[in-house]
């Protein structure tokens, strides 16, 4: 049996992104892609405002050189998703924030490609396809420090806010039994006032 299952040999370099994403607003990327090669798009989003404690969501789709959808996620705050073209042609990939009108959206995501190589291919090398593979495994750590980069800023931010909202809860508990104690003190004292009548 003749083994014409795709070789990977994945892209020596993943490419790394971040873009903004305004209230109501979508922003579109384009690959080109040869039939059974395979688009991968890792991404996180986020908010650059330091006192947004929220983890909002995008929607992401992929659309075919024909105009099909090829790929349609809701609501996602992160992923990891998989194409793998079925012709050649110019790919689309886009996030979009058009659901949602109330911050600008911070989307970090890093793009890699696996390339379709027939395995009985005289010119497969397995000194460049290990090379290629520690490069992609490479490009991995990396865009999986980009990724917890964005889960800290998104947990510090959660931290400040809830200190900030401890502080100052705080501050009121102690405006109100210092108002407390010096109405008790005001009021047995006139209590304890003694009262001549003339």
């Amino acid at each position: 049996m003749k083994l014409l299952l795709l070789f990977s040999i994945f892209i020596a370099s993943a490419l790394s992104h971040t873009v903004l994403l305004q209230p109501y607003g979508k922003q579109c990327f384009f690959e080109n892609l040869k039939k059974n090669d395979e688009l991968i798009v890792t991404f996180q989003v986020g908010s650059r405002n330091p006192h947004n404690s929220e983890q909002y969501d995008i929607d992401f789709y992929v659309t075919s050189p024909q105009g099909q959808t090829v790929l349609k996620k809701t609501s996602l705050d992160h992923g990891d998703e998989h194409v793998r073209a079925t012709s050649s042609g110019k790919y689309k990939y886009c996030f979009s924030n058009e659901r949602s009108g109330r911050v600008d959206l911070d989307v970090s995501f890093n793009i890699h490609g696996v390339v379709y190589v027939d395995v009985n291919d005289p010119k497969a090398d397995t000194l460049d396809y290990a090379i290629q593979r520690l490069s992609q495994l490479a490009d991995e750590v990396k865009a999986e420090q980009g990724y917890l980069v964005i889960r800290e800023r998104t947990h510090r931010n959660t931290a400040e806010s809830t200190n900030s909202r401890v502080k100052w809860w705080s501050v009121f508990q102690i405006f109100v039994v210092a108002a407390n104690s010096i109405f008790q003190i005001y009021y047995l004292k006139r209590f304890f006032e003694v009262k001549s009548v003339v």
